[in-house]
């Protein structure tokens, strides 16, 4: 088990290939002033549509850390102020989105979520109503799985089967 005052470096130090996974390169931002969380993964794959993304963080998080598949669309944003706030709410860790977020500047005062994405952009989702929950979804070469752990700082993020 890890320490409490881990880091990815850390992490890869100790286990190199060992069980975890990274990316080989970490092109998403941090928008929150919490750039160092962790926790069990749920996911969401959707495009464009952040229907299932609203529902999910509006429900206890338990330390969950959300990862949205918007499959690197930057067209609309799946994550805004207010349902952030609502994953704050809801004892969420973070949110992890293969796509964009919209209100950076609210969410960049936010302390107690983590906030990783591509970038950002002012339009708002389209609500159809589409989108998997807690299905395996694959972006930067890493398969998240739901129930794995996720541990994701400044320098990028782990993936790991079981807590470590």
């Amino acid at each position: 088990m890890i320490s409490s005052d881990w880091s990815c470096a850390d992490i890869c130090d100790a286990k190199g290939d060992d069980g975890v996974l990274y990316p080989d390169s970490f092109p998403f931002r941090h928008f929150s002033k919490c750039s160092k969380f962790f926790g069990q993964i749920r996911t969401v794959s959707c495009f464009e549509d952040n229907s299932r993304v609203k529902e999910i963080l509006a429900t206890e998080g338990k330390g969950y850390v959300l990862v949205v598949d918007g499959q690197a669309s930057q067209k609309r944003a799946l994550l805004g102020d207010l349902i952030a706030g609502s994953a704050v709410t809801n004892n969420w860790s973070g949110v992890l989105i293969n796509g964009a977020i919209r209100d950076a500047h609210a969410v960049s005062m936010m302390e107690h979520l983590g906030v990783v994405a591509l970038g950002t952009n002012p339009r708002k989702s389209e609500r159809k109503g589409q989108g998997l929950v807690d299905v395996d979804v694959t972006f930067n070469e890493v398969t998240f799985r739901p129930a794995d752990w996720i541990y994701v700082d400044t320098d990028g993020f782990i993936v790991s089967r079981s807590k470590l």
